[in-house]
């Protein structure tokens, strides 16, 4: 396969396939960070994958009291799922059992105005219902809010939540020499990917294909050629040299910031000594129609100028 360089290291001329899904992007703050950190690890909680319930769901970035409606701590985080309404069923959800529970808790809408196409209602909803009709619909910090009563005071949460369809799959493989070496190079992608707005990185170690080989009945399963491990047990695509491999992942709100934020990644990977190649996994349209070519992030400008 054809291939360029970045930093010395070579990369695959291959792209990864994504798709579009709706997301909701949330705002929960707390009296200090502590708490607000540990809400939005709760109200995340089991979001690492998308291949099964309770839809995907990550850590945007942090949100200085000087940035947030009522001048806490806070934390966003970006709920993504292909169906509207596991998106709206999951969403309250992490709220009502994520949030709530955690002392001095607010939640805000944090989706841009201008991208919000559709809208997820917690009237009627068991965040609402929390209440037992002590709750109140009113305005404060300039939000529409149901004011919910609690054991530490009113819980705030914004009325409405608006949806875009987001873009998830962007993806791209670490191979390293070592797991320390693939560890360090995933952890300096994720600093590089967090600081682009409107996206949320992670990286796993369980990175899949579609289906089974053996379990065909399945929705996705461990990807095989990329596991060492396996390397004399099954077809490989790996180097003989590469030990492990990490796959990060890439949402975000549009395309242009999911690009931008693959390519920081594929930068700082790169300058981690160990990393002996980047590639993308493919599954020959399974996972989404769209695509996002490796060599295109450092050749092509988009509308956010990488």
């Amino acid at each position: 396969m054809a291939e360029f360089k970045v930093n010395g290291v070579p990369v695959e001329d291959t792209f990864c396939e994504t798709f579009k899904a709706y997301t909701a992007r949330i705002l929960i703050t707390s009296v200090n960070r502590k708490w607000a950190f540990e809400s939005a690890l709760e109200a995340k909680g089991l979001g690492r994958s998308a291949t099964i319930p309770p839809s995907e769901s990550s850590i945007e970035s942090e949100v200085q009291p000087n940035e947030t409606p009522d001048g806490k701590p806070g934390f966003i985080i970006l709920i993504l799922d292909r169906k509207f309404e596991q998106l709206a069923y999951w969403l309250i959800v992490r709220i009502r059992k994520g949030v709530i529970p955690y002392p001095k808790t607010n939640v805000f809408d944090a989706m841009p105005k201008e991208l919000a196409q559709k809208f997820i209602e917690v009237k009627g909803t068991v965040v609402q219902t929390f209440g037992d009709g002590f709750e109140e619909e009113t305005n404060v910090y300039g939000r529409d809010v149901f004011k919910i009563p609690r054991m530490d005071g009113w819980f705030y949460v914004e009325s409405r939540f608006g949806v875009t369809k987001g873009v998830a799959g962007g993806m791209f493989l670490i191979l390293a020499d070592s797991d320390d070496s693939a560890l360090k190079a995933a952890e300096k992608a994720l600093e590089a990917i967090n600081n682009v707005p409107y996206v949320a990185g992670k990286f796993a170690a369980s990175g899949t294909k579609v289906g089974g080989k053996r379990y065909k009945d399945v929705i996705a399963t461990t990807n095989d050629v990329y596991c060492a491990c396996l390397r004399e047990k099954t077809e490989t695509k790996l180097p003989k040299k590469v030990k492990c491999v990490y796959e990060v992942i890439v949402n975000g709100l549009r395309m242009e910031d999911v690009k931008k934020a693959m390519k920081a990644g594929i930068e700082k990977a790169t300058q981690v000594p160990g990393v002996l190649r980047i590639t993308a996994a493919n599954y020959g349209g399974t996972l989404g129609k769209g695509k996002i070519y490796l060599r295109q992030l450092f050749t092509e400008k988009n509308k956010m100028g990488i």
